[in-house]
């Protein structure tokens, strides 16, 4: 048996089909379809409203599976209509653009790894460092990893290649609500919210030349679509996903155990990572941003590369039962900055914000001065320990 009789045999025996999704690209579209159907005969084209010849071009090809619809809606909108016609008779979708940016040749790669992780949404990593890719793309794609880590915790090298397979039996149970470009980040993101698997692979990318480049991308528009929507994500991540994922992980031994032995414990963190993410947390616990403080500092954990969960762990110094505590010092420490004109203030459990209004400005200089202290010491402190701790255990083998 040929390679390629081996890859097509291949794509039979694990149901993929390849979704074509296309939009006035008439001029590439009938070679993307050749350089396809070497490799299977499994095609489907969605025609997104298209106004030139692709309904004879597509006509060429009598086997390709063609959906067509006369208003142009989206890239996404043309992917979901592919989705929900293929996942009536495959299991798996591979989606290649129509423009000729990718190969045909790099098909076998993601069968290669459907064999490897066969639940998982498999993107086609492009080289995104060579000299033809548009530098609107570059930054575009290193926008669209830094978000999709925020949202997910997990790290890509390419959040906006086109050139995916999909699992649609799992898709089949996600709603989605966009219907153009953003499509692209929504699936991935919502995916990895239900636990799906995304992982990548290396392919080949095409960028014709400038003056005979099309693209349909509406660099204001449609970034800020992505904008609102990445937005959007991002505080159903802090608000939603962060804590129910939270709550699960407790209630599950081994994934608490997972937990706590690759973040609490962290070998591969230094101690000086794991004391400093224990101040800043302590730091962002007590600043007076209420109402942000967690969000901010998971935010800012992520950007700075600092051990998640004990900086999340540490900013929970605010809980309820702290709070009086908290206020109570800051407005004490803060009458150091007021000169002869300090505020006064009782110590008791009823202590609220709403208390310390008549002197905001006693308060906040005491909170951000007991953040900075608290930080230090605690951080310190959990510097000293795990040296001993170290120490001990050498000791003790």
């Amino acid at each position: 048996m040929s390679n390629l009789e081996s890859i097509r045999a291949k794509f039979e025996a694990f149901r993929v089909c390849v979704v074509i999704p296309t939009y006035n690209n008439a001029a590439t579209l009938g070679g993307v379809i050749a350089d396809v159907a070497d490799y299977t005969s499994h095609i489907i084209v969605v025609n997104d409203g298209s106004t030139d010849n692709t309904n004879e071009i597509v006509r060429a090809f009598p086997s390709v599976q063609y959906i067509s619809y006369q208003k142009n809606v989206g890239k996404g909108w043309a992917l979901r209509k592919g989705f929900e016609y293929a996942a009536e008779k495959y299991d798996y979708a591979i989606t290649i653009d129509s423009d000729g940016q990718h190969f045909a040749k790099d098909l076998p790669a993601f069968i290669d790894k459907l064999q490897q992780l066969p639940d998982a949404i498999i993107i086609g990593a492009r080289n995104m460092g060579q000299a033809s890719v548009p530098g609107k793309s570059s930054f575009g794609n290193k926008f669209s990893n830094f978000w999709f880590r925020v949202e997910t915790g997990i790290k890509l090298p390419d959040t906006q290649s086109g050139y995916r397979l999909y699992p649609l039996q799992l898709l089949k149970k996600i709603r989605f609500i966009t219907r153009k470009y953003e499509f692209e980040i929504e699936v991935l993101v919502k995916g990895a919210w239900r636990g799906i698997k995304v992982a990548a692979v290396p392919v080949a990318v095409y960028y014709a030349p400038k003056e005979t480049r099309v693209s349909h991308f509406r660099p204001f528009k449609d970034f800020t679509r992505i904008s609102i929507l990445n937005t959007a994500l991002v505080i159903i991540t802090f608000f939603y996903i962060k804590p129910r994922d939270f709550l699960r992980m407790l209630f599950n031994k081994k994934k608490l155990y997972e937990f706590f032995r690759e973040h609490l414990l962290a070998p591969h963190h230094s101690d000086l990572l794991k004391s400093t993410s224990v101040a800043f947390g302590i730091f962002m616990g007590i600043i007076p941003i209420w109402g942000i403080q967690l969000g901010t500092a998971i935010f800012l954990a992520i950007l700075l590369k600092l051990n998640k969960a004990l900086v999340i762990i540490a900013a929970n110094i605010s809980l309820p039962p702290m709070i009086p505590l908290i206020i109570f010092s800051s407005y004490k420490i803060g009458a150091l900055w007021m000169g002869d004109h300090p505020g006064h203030l009782e110590f008791s459990s009823n202590i609220t914000r709403e208390s310390i209004r008549t002197n905001l400005a006693q308060y906040i200089y005491g909170s951000i001065t007991l953040a900075i202290m608290a930080a230090v010491f605690f951080g310190l402190t959990t510097f000293g320990l795990l040296k001993l701790f170290k120490r001990k255990s050498i000791l003790a083998g």
